[in-house]
């Protein structure tokens, strides 16, 4: 059954509940038993039914003036990554006439907790999934169940949620070939976090199983479809010494890489930095590729070899989408494409 012919009377009906017990279900303002509210929730989801109109819930009820942010990292590193700061940045300057706040909210929970289930329940008008938007993150059923509205930037990718994405997989393409074009065919990769687990470590098939995000997921696929399954090293977190520990692990195998895809350019820089650490020159003993386009004072006078993603004009655009659902209008998906940039860290390998 489609969305827009189911109601909440059918859902109470699947259910075997009241009307009115569904409706607290889905506001988290009543006392409902855990076991009821998935009950109501399995319904709504069986007969497409994403929940009470947000809008017009609003004209009945006003709005909280809040907006939520997910961030799935830990603060302390989403604060040290340029490009969650470029995004946070930019939801906040375009909320800031209205005078509508912005909260930010822990996600990514391995497992439902209590935790999860407060955020899921905070007054909020629109929630962003700023930071690595797991596909399978509760606090997503938990909101859209409520029909509160949903931006995700680069996922999770749902029907329900509008969605903000640039070109990964075409980026890492683009990026793999022109390695490929250099002569490497002995390539490793310095991969984002797989899930947020705090694991880290080289990837085994059980691991590539179970990856979480659509951005990390799209950057390995692009780079295995050049060079045919790849040696990766899975960072915790998207922070530089992360980077480090991945670039030893790869760096410390029998037959060592001549070249490394970083999946950001700050795993990039500690890749950099664990290479030289042992004695290796980049790029005349080792090409390192990042992905994000951001300023990388730590390399000097060297300019990286990346992927230019528009950092600026991305936060600028979510919080254009922001605006537009708090004004009851749901924005057109947006996807933005990304750019190779070519430096000084990518040179053909060096001569047996």
């Amino acid at each position: 059954m489609g969305e827009h012919r189911a109601t909440l009377a059918a859902v109470a009906a699947r259910a075997g509940v009241s009307p009115s017990t569904a409706s607290l279900a889905f506001s988290g303002s009543g006392p409902v038993a855990d076991a009821t509210r998935d009950r109501v929730l399995a319904a709504a989801r069986e007969l497409g039914y994403a929940g009470p109109d947000p809008v017009a819930r609003s004209l009945r009820r006003g709005r909280s003036g809040i907006v939520g942010a997910v961030v799935g990292e830990r603060l302390l590193y989403a604060f040290r990554d340029p490009v969650a700061v470029a995004l946070l940045d930019g939801i906040a300057e375009a909320l800031s006439p209205s005078g509508t706040g912005l909260l930010l909210l822990p996600g990514d929970a391995e497992h439902g907790s209590p935790t999860t289930e407060q955020a899921g329940r905070l007054p909020v008008d629109v929630v962003v999934f700023a930071t690595c938007g797991r596909d399978d993150d509760p606090l997503l059923d938990l909101f859209i169940g409520r029909g509160v509205p949903v931006v995700a930037v680069d996922g999770p990718e749902r029907p329900e949620v509008t969605l903000l994405r640039i070109d990964d997989y075409g980026g890492a393409a683009e990026l793999a070939r022109h390695i490929a074009a250099l002569g490497h065919r002995r390539v490793a990769v310095a991969a984002l976090p797989l899930r947020l687990d705090g694991r880290g470590g080289m990837v085994d098939d059980a691991r590539r199983a179970v990856v979480g995000f659509a951005d990390c997921r799209a950057r390995l696929t692009a780079t295995e479809d050049v060079f045919g399954r790849v040696p990766v090293a899975e960072a915790p977190s998207n922070v530089v010494e992360e980077g480090e520990r991945a670039g030893r692990l790869l760096l410390s195998a029998p037959v060592r890489p001549t070249a490394i895809v970083a999946q950001s350019d700050l795993l990039a820089v500690g890749v950099i930095r664990a290479a030289e650490e042992l004695g290796l020159r980049v790029p005349e003993d080792l090409t390192v590729v990042g992905y994000d386009g951001i300023d990388t004072p730590w390399l000097g006078e060297r300019a990286l070899t990346t992927v230019v993603q528009p950092i600026a004009e991305k936060g600028r655009l979510t919080g254009r989408m922001v605006t537009e659902l708090l004004a009851g209008r749901r924005p057109a998906d947006v996807f933005l494409p990304v750019q190779l940039r070519i430096g000084t860290t990518s040179t053909p390998p060096p001569t047996p």
